[in-house]
């Protein structure tokens, strides 16, 4: 459940400008997480959002860009080691399969670290559609996903 939560939680500041741990709540309980306030500050640290101040002078929460370590971060492992269900790719195509309601967070992830072989990620319910450069990466990227979960 820890798993799931956190990857709503991802999916929530991904897509909308959340200000205070109380606006995350209320966006957690309308997906059905019911959680109370210390449940959503250690989520908050283990994920490493941050506040960051935007254009219209208002903080909302974010991912902390430092976050990036080597191939796969500490959200990604997260996110896939509890979330993916299979994958598998062809050509220069990734298909991720993860639990009902998670495939947003798992692209979201994916696009959030930046990485210069993948162009870009669409997400379902419960797959994910990663278009690599080139059909080495996507081999590459699937060999990190099978390592990462076994």
């Amino acid at each position: 459940m820890k798993s799931q939560r956190q990857a709503k939680i991802m999916e929530i500041i991904s897509t909308r400008n959340v200000e205070t741990q109380e606006q995350l709540l209320d966006a957690l309980r309308e997906a059905g997480f019911h959680s109370t306030q210390a449940t959503i500050s250690r989520d908050i640290k283990e994920l490493r959002i941050v506040k960051e101040l935007t254009n219209f002078g208002i903080y909302r929460y974010t991912t902390s860009q430092g976050e990036v370590s080597g191939t796969f971060s500490a959200r990604m492992n997260t996110i896939f080691r509890e979330c993916v269900t299979g994958y598998d790719y062809a050509q220069n195509l990734v298909v991720i399969h993860t639990l009902p309601g998670l495939a947003s967070a798992a692209g979201s992830a994916i696009d959030g670290m930046n990485m210069s072989v993948v162009l870009g990620t669409i997400a379902g319910d419960d797959t994910v559609f990663v278009v690599m450069r080139d059909s080495n990466a996507a081999a590459a990227f699937c060999g990190e996903i099978k390592n990462l979960i076994g």
